[in-house]
């Protein structure tokens, strides 16, 4: 099929390269002409595991293209996908300027073009524009009015949420365990999108195809649903501390139950990147817009935010007060929200960062990947380093924001030596209390009990 990506951020490029893989034709439109040509010589702007040579593979074979041309991108387009960016405000309100701004230029070229693809007449079909990025309910209505608005020819709507994983959407995308279709006519623009994915599914996981509005609401559903998780297990974890209880402990005995399972069930500081934290709020804005109240998605975000709070606390108290970290010098381990990732918004590790920042104390950070990303929120203020130990060298303490792979087996001896003091805060519990303990460390992690250094001598 002939399909074309409005957008080259995240969603749109792994979207567009993943079908080209396929053999699909794919013209990928942005209106960044930087980013278009970076992008033309092979040059990814985002950090995706086996993207950059999925690109370059489908590029070369001439399946996949770049352009800021809209005319051309649109012209003879069977899909569109809308992939260009929601940002929201603090109270969860998505901004839709961009979405209904690209349909309006679609429905221009439908006006110019026809409408229809296909060579035979009898073969023509309406375009079918699919918004795939996370808007709120009743925004393919929006979409749909906008692209009307220009043109009387025929177009036809479908909703397809995302489910990409930062650090694994090329698996998720070529293999889904779902993939959800929105349409207003189950059979016509239903089918069509059917025989898209088809290649996608061949290892039975199903194609849900349901009325537009459920599929609008189905990606802010299990998003909400894993932010719950993910808050839930951080308050279970407060108590723990309150009252001497192992998280890893109750962790082990409440998964084991197969109603529960174990998935996004691990303490540590919280969500962040540009899906949980957005997704939920707009949950929370959609009730209040409707008069629906969703006291509990609230909390989940509240406790979210709270856990950060609670962290940069125990941090504090060690020191005997926040006047204290003036002049301080902190190590942090992991910039991006998650491993896999260059992705910094919304991540634990910049708000704490911030936080110590404004304090008064200095900070040197390492990051496999998300120094570059880091930078733009940061700017110099902190010090990038290359290795880990280089960050931890002469610290007051060292802080583990981020569970990259090679952070779990540090040479601790050398780390303890390292370091100015050996003071640990963990957020992502990569260490076991008692082994830190016997090394010699004082360790502070979430759920557990913290261990002190023992006395010299």
């Amino acid at each position: 099929m002939r399909i074309t990506m409005v957008g080259t951020g995240y969603v749109g490029l792994v979207t567009g390269t993943c079908f080209a893989n396929l053999g699909n034709e794919v013209t990928c439109l942005d209106v960044d002409p930087v980013k278009i040509d970076k992008l033309k010589a092979g040059i990814s702007p985002i950090y995706e595991p086996g993207l950059d040579e999925m690109i370059a593979r489908n590029v070369k074979a001439g399946r996949l293209h770049f352009t800021v041309d809209k005319a051309a991108a649109y012209a003879s387009a069977e899909i569109i996908f809308l992939c260009v960016g929601t940002p929201s405000d603090a109270r969860g309100h998505a901004d839709l300027k961009y979405v209904l701004a690209a349909s309006g230029d679609i429905g221009d070229a439908i006006e110019a073009a026809g409408g229809e693809t296909g060579g035979d007449p009898g073969e023509r079909r309406a375009k079918i524009i699919v918004v795939k990025s996370t808007v709120p309910v009743g925004t393919n209505a929006k979409v749909r009015e906008a692209i009307a608005a220009k043109t009387g020819k025929p177009f036809r709507m479908a909703s397809n949420p995302e489910f990409l994983k930062e650090g694994a959407a090329i698996t998720d995308f070529m293999k889904p365990d779902r993939v959800v279709v929105g349409v207003d006519d189950e059979h016509g623009t239903g089918g069509r999108m059917r025989d898209l994915y088809e290649p996608f599914v061949r290892n039975g996981h199903p194609i849900y195809v349901m009325d537009i509005p459920s599929a609008e609401m189905v990606k802010y559903a299990a998003n909400a649903m894993l932010a719950t998780k993910i808050s839930f297990i951080n308050e279970i974890a407060a108590l723990c501390e309150a009252y001497g209880s192992n998280v890893d402990e109750v962790w082990r005995g409440m998964t084991s139950d197969a109603r529960i399972g174990n998935k996004f069930l691990y303490p540590g500081l919280g969500y962040g990147g540009s899906c949980f934290p957005k997704d939920t709020l707009a949950c929370v804005s959609m009730g209040s817009e409707s008069a629906t109240p969703t006291p509990l998605l609230q909390a989940v975000h509240d406790v979210n935010q709270r856990q950060r709070e609670d962290f940069f606390a125990k941090i504090v108290k060690h020191f005997g007060g926040e006047s204290n970290l003036r002049g301080k010098a902190f190590g942090v381990w992991g910039l991006a929200f998650k491993p896999g990732t260059d992705d910094v918004r919304e991540a634990p590790a910049v708000t704490l960062i911030e936080k110590l920042l404004a304090a008064g104390a200095t900070v040197k950070a390492h990051d496999p990947v998300a120094h570059e990303t880091a930078r733009e929120l940061l700017g110099d203020r902190i010090t990038y380093c290359d290795r880990p130990m280089d960050t931890a060298r002469d610290a007051d303490a060292l802080l583990i924001c981020t569970d990259w792979p090679e952070f779990k087996q540090p040479p601790l001896e050398r780390l303890r030596e390292t370091l100015a003091a050996p003071v640990i805060f963990d957020g992502r519990n990569l260490y076991k209390p008692a082994v830190m303990e016997e090394a010699g460390f004082t360790y502070v992690s979430v759920g557990r009990r913290a261990v002190n250094a023992p006395a010299a001598g």
